[in-house]
């Protein structure tokens, strides 16, 4: 059983949870942390294997409501224009992402400042950025110092991944437009590095990467935590958190895989469960909400591909997924453009044969019937994926709430109320035209352009916002509840605006930075008695 009562317990094993424990225990602190998931089953990754997409689709499907296993709770998404997706268990959402590795620019921190929307970040690029530089070596990120974009600094600690076929043809056509592009960073090894192997592109990234070149933090953090004496207890549902009768967060209440409810006292509590679990807890919990913004300004990333099909073969069925390159070519603000902010393109592969002829990913087209293999042949190994990450602007009316199916011990699920903003939909296509004219430099011959992807929540953001003002925002700059000062939330709920990147790189490099401030102070912090 879990220790007495640790310094520190942590909810959630996912980047967040898992930086914020290294740095904990370093410090010499004693960390609990309890997951509701269970170690990924690497013997179900079957990349390079005939049931390969067929087994991907069910174990490794990026909703929980389909996938269903056992860490998993109901996510009611019947009011919302997009759908969560997550990975409920030890790596978090990481186990599933794409490996996408993006630092946030220095004016995704000053947005009101700078184009009179949303909110600052009460921290700088400055500030974080030595932050981003720790979290890249913890995630073995490959990439290429010296982005035009980015302020000048140290970059990643291993080379880019392959342009391969696909890459260099999207370099050559934004050359020839005269537009930003550079080498992307991932979360992927190019060469051997700690625990990992070197990326050997089976563009099976969010399904379980078989070869363990994908930095998530069941391979990267928690085998040596777990060996250094943090102790990790999975199938371990929070009910909620407890307080005492100072108004302090005393422990939690959780039940286990087999039924039996515990009370578990600790010194501090720190929520690590991403952008609908993190506000579900505190909901459930009655905690932390005086601001009445718990659960509220719920942030997705609204999502749009403009795929392109070629004559000549590209190998596009192999490289990382994971990303060749991105451009910020249209990332900041013109006002002239019918919307404010902007967003990031990543080129991808296209992947496997199942991948050819999925709703969504393609548009509404039916494929299935006489023309079925004739679009197959087309499509497999001579198609590209140009993807659109748009800033998402806060909303309060946009947010999560309990509902749905109960899970263990009666703990509600979660409901979205989710709808796309007009700045948005202006953004989205904006940039598909743009994308447009780039496959048209790049010669294909058929594009696909989809734009508002229903199964595309992939990033969860802003439900417990930071921030200075308890009138307005949850947590403060270090992640510490207004109302409940040893309460603390360190995952994407805190973010104040999105960016128009993936967020994972500033998920952990902010957890990094709340963590470290929490042990600078911890001889001040508050405890129960």
């Amino acid at each position: 059983m879990p220790a007495e009562r640790p310094d520190v317990l942590i909810v959630g094993a996912g980047p967040s949870g898992a930086v914020a424990a290294k740095r904990f225990h370093e410090a010499g602190m004693s960390v609990l942390v309890l997951e509701q998931g269970d170690w990924p089953d690497y013997g179900r990754a079957r990349a390079g294997f005939p049931d390969f997409e067929l087994i991907a689709r069910k174990e490794w499907n990026w909703d929980p409501n389909v996938r269903a296993n056992g860490g998993d709770y109901a996510v009611d998404c019947s009011d919302s224009d997009v759908t969560a997706l997550m990975y409920n268990g030890v790596g978090g959402s990481a186990v599933s992402y794409a490996a996408h590795w993006e630092r946030f620019l220095p004016s995704d921190f000053r947005v009101r400042t700078l184009d009179g929307v949303a909110d600052d970040w009460p921290v700088s690029y400055a500030e974080m950025e030595p932050y981003y530089v720790e979290v890249e070596k913890q995630f073995a990120v490959s990439g290429l110092d010296g982005d035009t974009c980015l302020p000048e600094g140290e970059g990643p600690p291993m080379p880019p991944v392959p342009l391969n076929v696909v890459g260099r043809m999207g370099a050559k056509a934004l050359n020839q437009l005269g537009w930003h592009w550079w080498p992307a960073s991932n979360a992927i090894a190019t060469t051997d590095y700690g625990r990992l192997h070197a990326c050997v592109q089976r563009a099976a990234c969010p399904f379980g990467c078989p070869t363990g070149a994908k930095a998530s933090p069941d391979r990267t953090h928690w085998p040596d935590l777990v060996a250094g004496g943090v102790e990790l207890v999975t199938g371990a549902s929070v009910l909620r958190i407890t307080t005492d009768a100072a108004g302090l967060a005393d422990g939690v209440e959780w039940i286990d895989r087999d039924g039996r409810e515990h009370a578990q006292a600790a010194s501090t509590v720190v929520v690590c469960a991403n952008g609908v679990g993190t506000p579900r807890l505190l909901l459930a919990s009655g905690l932390a909400n005086s601001s009445g913004l718990v659960g509220r300004r719920l942030m997705m990333h609204p999502f749009a591909n403009a795929i392109g099909i070629f004559d000549e073969d590209l190998e596009s069925w192999r490289g990382p997924m994971g990303q060749y390159l991105h451009s910020l070519q249209f990332y900041e603000t013109d006002r002239a453009r019918g919307f404010v902010r902007g967003a990031k393109w990543n080129l991808m592969p296209s992947g496997a044969p199942l991948s050819m002829v999925l709703p969504g990913l393609w548009g509404d087209e039916l494929v299935w019937g006489a023309e079925f293999h004739e679009q197959l042949r087309a499509r497999l190994g001579r198609s590209l994926i140009w993807s659109v990450i748009c800033e998402d602007l806060p909303d309060p009316s946009n947010r999560v709430t309990l509902g749905g199916a109960s899970g263990p011990g009666g703990m509600p699920g979660a409901a979205l109320h989710y709808r796309t903003s007009e700045n948005s939909e202006r953004m989205m296509a904006f940039h598909l035209d743009r994308l447009s004219e780039v496959l048209d430099v790049m010669g294909a011959k058929e594009k696909k352009l989809s734009s508002g992807i229903r199964d595309s929540g992939w990033h969860l953001m802003g439900t417990a916002c930071m921030g200075e003002d308890p009138a307005s925002s949850v947590v403060d700059r270090d992640g510490r509840a207004h109302d409940v000062p040893n309460l603390f939330v360190y995952d994407a709920s805190v973010f104040p605006t999105s960016a128009g990147v993936n967020p994972t790189a500033t998920v952990a490099a902010n957890a990094l930075r709340c963590a470290d401030a929490l042990v600078r102070d911890r001889n001040r912090q508050p405890v129960p008695a």
